[in-house]
């Protein structure tokens, strides 16, 4: 059964449309790479699946009992966010704030699985660090952790090397794909970087405000539309 079902989905601000003609599928397992040019409608259907901004027409479909409430989200920092006057410890547990419920506090199976998804991380040894002091590698993986702590079944990560070096890169992508290989998670992540998102991902999806490809990563290297937004290079 899918995960994730998108039929002839589109999205329109103020009055004109975004993104459309958006229809894919996956499977429990899957690493989707979203590609395309700045303003081709990445970031609309980040917040589409998000829940955050709702299709013109369409649909979104949830597959494998997923709730929108149980998505691991990383998104793209800002200033602000990088500055979180916050431990490591208390920005990766509240990854845990939408299992809540009804309750107000924080749990021992909450506060486990905080402790598992830094030591997963490698961060476990800087749990009592303030965020702002860390380096960009090591908040991207406090970050991924926090995520984590949301889901068992699906991450969205819009841009999640971006602004780091060479090493932390490196290290961020290969997390990621242990994460999707030795938990089946579906992973979904936007990225700029094509040759890495060719190399780790199964699927891409190109987008330039609407649909332009979707389909194995394999199939997507042997396409004249890789060929041509790669110039060639792929």
């Amino acid at each position: 059964m899918a995960i994730l079902k998108c039929e002839d989905l589109s999205f329109a601000y103020e009055g004109r449309q975004v993104l459309s003609d958006v229809n894919f599928t996956l499977s429990a397992g899957n690493y989707l790479c979203v590609v395309g040019e700045n303003g081709s409608g990445k970031s609309t259907l980040i917040k589409g699946l998000l829940r955050l901004k709702s299709p013109e027409s369409g649909k979104i479909i949830f597959g494998e009992g997923l709730k929108a409430t149980e998505i691991g989200y990383l998104p793209q920092q800002t200033a602000m966010q990088k500055d979180f006057p916050a431990s490591v410890y208390e920005v990766v547990l509240s990854g845990c704030l939408n299992s809540l419920g009804k309750r107000r506090w924080y749990n021992k199976d909450d506060k486990k699985k905080a402790m598992e998804n830094m030591e997963r991380m490698g961060i476990e040894d800087i749990k009592d660090k303030s965020y702002q002091s860390l380096s960009g590698g090591q908040q991207q993986r406090v970050l991924l952790a926090r995520a984590l702590c949301a889901t068992k079944k699906l991450l969205l990560l819009d841009e999640p090397v971006t602004g780091l070096d060479p090493i932390a890169t490196g290290e961020m992508y290969n997390l990621i794909k242990l994460v999707n290989l030795c938990d089946n998670i579906t992973v979904i992540m936007v990225s700029h970087d094509i040759h890495e998102a060719v190399r780790y991902a199964t699927h891409i999806l190109h987008l330039g405000h609407r649909q332009l490809f979707f389909g194995t990563a394999a199939e997507y290297k042997e396409s004249d539309l890789a060929r041509r937004f790669l110039g060639g290079r792929v």
